[in-house]
């Protein structure tokens, strides 16, 4: 199955705190969720990829902010099961495509999305949405390029969430809303779940 078809929303999720990884991992999942892109913006991102990969068999546990080849390579060797970038460069994408495991590469613009898809490439990542054109850049893509199907991330929110996911070349959206600081802060896991069921029932 495509990674942009296991559920309508990706939890983009910045660890600071280890402790925190397997219960905010466990909590996505019990509320529906089970695709995690844990970013690589903090030291403690390829420990918290290597426990909820061991500690949370269920989750399909990847890494994203993949910005070099050796990105790639420590990602995977923690576990990752995909890779997402911010952007793409020739030497990072054949990185990602080396590692043998499924990748969104970030787009931006339609000349980098003919880029990748004259490689074969039809998946990737559109960011940053909301700040490159959101929802009317993306509906305009898909006349030229209907092949290619995205997963828009940043600056999307639960209530806009729906509008992306009703356009035929969207199969997912990417979100932070669903890991609030102050929840993990406070331990609330909870309302983590709850949050991840609310985004879980969007599809």
């Amino acid at each position: 199955m495509s990674l942009l078809d296991i559920a309508p929303v990706v939890p983009v999720v910045v660890i600071d705190d280890l402790e925190t990884a397997v219960p905010l991992a466990r909590a996505l999942v019990a509320g529906g969720l089970p695709v995690i892109e844990v970013t690589l913006r903090t030291a403690d991102a390829l420990r918290a990829i290597e426990r909820i990969a061991a500690e949370v068999p269920e989750a399909v546990i990847g890494a994203g902010t993949i910005r070099t080849p050796a990105d790639v390579a420590a990602s995977v060797a923690a576990g990752s099961r995909f890779l997402v970038s911010p952007g793409s460069t020739p030497k990072l994408v054949d990185a990602m495509e080396a590692s043998g495991v499924p990748f969104l590469p970030g787009v931006a613009t339609a000349s980098e999305v003919m880029a990748l898809a004259e490689r074969g490439l039809t998946e990737m990542k559109f960011f940053p949405a909301e700040a490159t054109g959101g929802l009317p850049y993306l509906k305009a893509l898909g006349g030229p390029l209907p092949d290619v199907r995205f997963c828009p991330t940043g600056g999307i929110r639960l209530a806009t969430a729906p509008d992306y996911l009703a356009l035929p070349n969207v199969g997912c959206v990417g979100g932070t809303w669903l890991t609030p600081a102050d929840a993990l802060a406070a331990g609330d896991y909870a309302r983590i779940e709850k949050l991840a069921a609310e985004a879980a029932a969007l599809r």
